[in-house]
């Protein structure tokens, strides 16, 4: 490992956020967490997501984290000054990243022609529910119903016939978050095939949509279905392809995750629980045959698991090496040492709160790791710092700006 750590690998970078909720924030912070001097235009009265999850005197928690690296500017983007601001800060920035609805930006008067006016290198990033194009770009979207069109609500469902409750969503916004990383790949994608050594120096777009992105991780989904007809179904706590992979009960009324659908591991987990006859027996002997027996065979460990704390499972299921963790917690993920050692759960210094915990920077880059340089900003707190540093206003014109309500 270097001596010294070198700079952040995305220095020098800077990326305009015209975003709002969830998709082009979350990405623009995964950019801002390497590095990347990330401008967020926002509306004076804040972005919505200020107001999301658990408060403590008004103020987000989620916020400190979602919006964390960022430089808040707060422009009234319908009025025409604040138009004109926002094209002499696209000027200065090497992309742009947006989720309104497709053509929301142009009817603004900030559509791509008209940035690019003023940045034509500018590559822009358009996060959308179903893609700037087809006819269904202009249906309203958020991300649990990409998760929807995707596949994904289905999937994540109980077994078909064992329960009438809703299907079953994942808890987070992860359709968002999907296509904001998605957007972060392509949007650094285009920028090294404009600026490496040889590139071509030409503007592109990046055109993402919810429902595409989760669609797209829906491993052997459409092969199954285009080639057999099959339409795969939900699987609760199990899944499909593998066995035994599951979620196991413990005596103290927690859950296992034992994953062990190989053969050395599947040998290892029989020797475990005392069943070592069922190795290379019929109906077990590969992964095929596991899986059409795995309701059988999920039953079977989960007799051996309810005789053990989950603590004492972790602890046998480790000295034979086969994998498995409880279903952690928030309480369990803040007190993991790995999350600790690597610097993934974090206690952050924030202004409003003293101390908040945080998750860390994925990727985990040891030669240039990435930072919490602050948490998230108030609404507008960088205008005047922003302003001042790429257009050169001086005081009074800023003072004039906030005096109609402009900034």
């Amino acid at each position: 490992m270097p001596s010294k750590s070198l700079v952040p690998l995305l220095d020098g970078l800077r990326v305009l956020e015209i975003g709002h909720f969830v998709a082009a924030p979350f990405c623009t912070r995964l950019l801002a967490d390497l590095g990347a001097d990330v401008i967020k235009i926002e509306p004076r009265g804040g972005d919505p997501a200020r107001r999301w999850g658990e408060m403590v005197d008004g103020r987000s928690l989620w916020w400190s984290m979602h919006a964390r690296n960022k430089r808040s500017v707060a422009l009234d983007l319908k009025s025409e000054e604040g138009k004109a601001l926002a094209l002499q800060l696209v000027a200065k920035c090497d992309a742009v990243v947006e989720n309104f609805r497709p053509g929301q930006l142009k009817r603004m008067g900030l559509g791509p022609d008209v940035m690019r006016a003023v940045k034509p290198d500018l590559v822009i990033g358009h996060v959308s529910g179903y893609g700037q194009d087809g006819p269904g770009s202009q249906r309203a979207a958020f991300g649990v119903i990409g998760e929807a069109i995707g596949g994904l609500r289905h999937l994540t469902n109980y077994p078909p016939g064992t329960s009438d409750m809703p299907p079953v969503r994942v808890g987070v916004s992860i359709g968002d978050s999907i296509a904001g990383l998605y957007a972060a790949f392509g949007v650094m994608a285009a920028l090294w095939q404009r600026d490496r050594k040889g590139g071509d120096g030409a503007a592109r777009t990046i055109d993402v949509a919810l429902t595409e992105s989760v669609l797209s991780m829906m491993e052997g989904m459409l092969p199954e279905y285009g080639a057999l007809g099959k339409i795969k179904q939900p699987t609760g706590g199990a899944i499909a392809t593998a066995a035994p992979s599951n979620a196991y009960p413990s005596a103290d009324g927690e859950w296992v995750l034992i994953a062990a659908n190989s053969e050395p591991l599947f040998a290892r987990l029989m020797e475990l629980i005392g069943r070592p006859e069922l190795i290379g027996a019929s109906g077990y002997a590969s992964n095929p045959e596991r899986v059409e027996n795995a309701q059988e065979l999920d039953r079977i460990i989960g007799e051996w698991s309810r005789l053990h704390n989950a603590d004492d499972l972790v602890a046998k299921l480790d000295q034979v090496d086969i994998p498995n963790c409880k279903s952690y917690t928030a309480a369990d993920c803040a007190a993991d040492p790995q999350y600790r050692a690597r610097g993934m759960v974090r206690e952050v210094p924030d202004p409003h709160f003293g101390t908040v915990l945080q998750a860390g920077m994925v990727p985990h880059v040891p030669e240039s790791p990435g930072s919490v340089r602050w948490t998230g900003p108030d609404i507008g707190e960088h205008g005047k710092e922003v302003l001042q540093e790429l257009i050169g206003m001086d005081d009074d014109a800023i003072e004039a700006l906030k005096s109609k309500g402009v900034l």
